[in-house]
């Protein structure tokens, strides 16, 4: 008998933005950069401090390393594996159904 399994339409249009999120922050890390120190080096005219913070706050909101957060799989924003970017718990089921290679439980 073959058994289909289901898949998490939320979870994918989740991992989906998070992947067009960290595609644009580092498109626009540089720049980001550039307007944030131009903005705060104070030997610049504030003239010109200003039209670099109207820039930057041109730039798309996606653009930026904080929108990414931790870029979960599953939605439980506490204790986080950066490896494998997964909460733990999501991280322990998945792990119990043997559907991570390389890990097992340890045993001592």
């Amino acid at each position: 008998m073959i058994t289909l399994q289901k898949t998490n339409v939320s979870e994918e249009n989740a991992n989906i933005r998070d992947h067009h999120r960290r595609l644009l922050a580092a498109k626009y890390e540089l720049r980001r950069n550039l307007y944030k120190a131009l903005c705060k080096d104070p030997s610049l005219p504030s003239d010109l401090r200003e039209e670099n913070r109207f820039k930057l706050f041109k730039l798309p909101r996606n653009s930026s390393f904080i929108w990414l957060g931790h870029g979960l799989m599953g939605f439980s924003v506490g204790a986080v594996y950066e490896t494998f970017r997964m909460s733990r718990i999501v991280f322990r089921t998945l792990a119990s159904k043997g559907m991570l290679n390389g890990i097992k439980k340890a045993s001592w």
